[in-house]
């Protein structure tokens, strides 16, 4: 029988090609020098890999400056060892990395891995201070001598001066290492990517799958791919093909059509002879650049005119069927109609104009206020960012019930607030552990948090921004998902690795927000044409 649309159960597509890898692993007595000196004992000199990286999702409509101390309380700052002890097992690339390592026997030289929640432009003399210390460290294990560098990089990132932030980083760690070391690096399906970067790295692997669930995957890709260019098996050479279109984000859902369809194509031209790898970007809209955009990059053994070609192949294809990748989402109330008529819950609206794990601030309130005047129960939202609410309500304690006026205080586009005699369910600091595929066995920090009920809205109240990636967080205060009617998720895609399974209907909207899907709506100054704004010839 067919699903709705938004609504699937087919599993992400994958690389068949790695499939399996994580059954691949050396016995711990010979893991790499991160655990032992065991090859100084062999007189057995490992492959030296120097690793690490800046990742940052910027959005150039976010206010504010992102600076150093959003690094350190995002996703993660680590150095050295600390990030083998925190990531070792996790789904980032980084984590690839490391189980390269062990696999192939290498050492792995960490850095440092800073990684802050997409936000706004990143203050200059932050970006300096934390490129400046990952090239330091390059430059002292160069005195002892390395053979590669794999970097962790998001695609997207945008500093005060500098358009495109991954491009100067590798630039800049190229410099260093010199013209003769090979530079893998890995990125999000959302970069931005330019020839800067093309140049100046030996190969960019990107994600396969939206929802991310894929990075690790992609960083045992890179360890492979290093080791067989620095044992002299391969010659990674690499091409770009920029496309200029907007990417609706419920067009990328990698386990739907008609983006699988085109991962299949990415994974057919890697299977031919002569290729390492392809990567299609489906581009970060939200940063006002004049890369920004869609891309394809194809990694080839030797032969940049044959990678080139692919890339050019990839390219035509996604180009000749533009129109399936651009759709207008639906209004709140429009989307909440269709889903009561179709009659099958819960009714799932990712409030994706608002979604934290893009740089929005995650406090519109436009789908709470709908919830609020259709009188709806068995309705959740999650989450709301509104520190100062998280403070009211837990001054008040468990079981009060008193006036607060939630959201809409970062921007006049993100709504005013709702005002709500609401009752404290439950309480929580925030701190808990993921359990979904994306980012399984990663803790968590959000805050001051809260569970609020109006009538039959529940809310969750967070104090520091992010996306509902999977359940577990909803589920630490006791509320049941499964038992809702209607959740509203402050997420474009990535909530469906921990929610698709709930069934029901999804429906991405386009509420009041500052990352509109309007993007006619949007303040671009910098953005080169783009369909389907723009007439474009091919």
């Amino acid at each position: 029988m067919k699903q709705a649309s938004g609504a699937a159960s087919a599993p992400p597509v994958t690389r068949q090609m790695h499939r399996g890898a994580d059954a691949v692993r050396l016995a711990k007595s010979i893991t790499p020098r991160i655990v032992s000196n065991i090859s100084d004992l062999l007189g057995n000199p490992l492959m030296r890999i120097v690793t690490g990286g800046v990742l940052h999702e910027t959005s150039t409509f976010a206010s504010g400056v992102t600076v150093v101390r959003d690094f350190e309380t995002g996703i993660g700052c680590a150095r050295g060892r600390e990030i083998v002890d925190k990531y070792r097992g996790a789904n980032f690339c980084v984590g690839g990395f490391i189980d390269g390592a062990e696999k192939h026997g290498f050492e792995l030289i960490p850095l440092l891995w800073a990684f802050a929640f997409p936000s706004a432009v990143i203050e200059r003399a932050s970006y300096d201070t934390l490129k400046n210390e990952f090239l330091d460290g390059v430059r002292r294990e160069m005195a002892r001598g390395i053979d590669g560098v794999l970097l962790d990089l998001h695609g997207a990132m945008v500093v005060d001066g500098i358009d495109d932030g991954d491009g100067d980083f590798m630039a800049s760690v190229r410099e260093v290492a010199g013209p003769n070391i090979p530079i893998i690096v890995t990125t999000d399906l959302h970069g931005n990517h330019a020839p800067l970067r093309v140049a100046a790295a030996d190969a960019i692997i990107g994600y396969d799958t939206y929802p991310h669930i894929d990075m690790a995957e992609r960083g045992r890709e890179a360890a492979d791919l290093i080791v067989r260019a620095i044992r002299g098996e391969v010659r990674p050479v690499s091409a770009i093909r920029q496309l200029p279109l907007f990417w609706s984000a419920a067009c990328q859902v990698t386990a739907h059509p008609p983006m699988d369809e085109l991962i299949r194509l990415v994974h057919e031209v890697e299977r031919r002879p002569g290729m390492l790898s392809a990567t299609i970007s489906t581009g970060f809209p939200w940063a006002d650049v004049p890369d920004m955009g869609a891309s394809v990059i194809v990694v080839a053994d030797g032969n940049r005119e044959a990678a080139q070609a692919a890339a050019n192949e990839i390219g035509d294809w996604v180009w000749a069927r533009r129109e399936r990748w651009y759709k207008q989402p639906p209004k709140v109330q429009a989307a909440i109609a269709e889903g009561q008529k179709i009659g099958r819950f819960p009714i799932m609206l990712a409030d994706m104009a608002d979604n934290t794990g893009g740089g929005a601030p995650g406090d519109s309130t436009e789908v709470l206020r709908t919830f609020v005047e259709q009188d709806l129960s068995d309705a959740l939202v999650l989450y709301m960012v509104d520190p100062d609410v998280a403070k009211q309500v837990h001054a008040a304690g468990v079981g009060s019930k008193l006036h607060v006026e939630l959201g809409g205080k970062s921007d006049p586009i993100q709504g005013p607030p709702v005002p709500l005699d609401v009752e404290v369910i439950a309480l929580s600091g925030g701190r808990f552990r993921y359990d979904g595929p994306m980012y399984a066995g990663v803790t968590g920090e959000l805050g001051l948090s809260a569970w609020l009920r109006y009538r039959g809205i529940n809310v969750v109240v967070v104090s520091v921004r992010m996306q509902p990636l999977d359940q577990a967080f909803a589920r630490s205060f006791g509320i049941d998902c499964s038992k809702m009617k209607y959740i509203s998720v402050k997420s474009a895609v990535h909530f469906r690795s921990g929610f698709e399974q709930l069934g029901g209907q999804i429906f991405n909207i386009n509420a009041s927000a500052i990352h509109s899907h309007d993007f006619a709506s949007l303040p671009y100054r910098r953005r080169r044409k783009m369909w389907p704004l723009d007439s474009i010839e091919k």
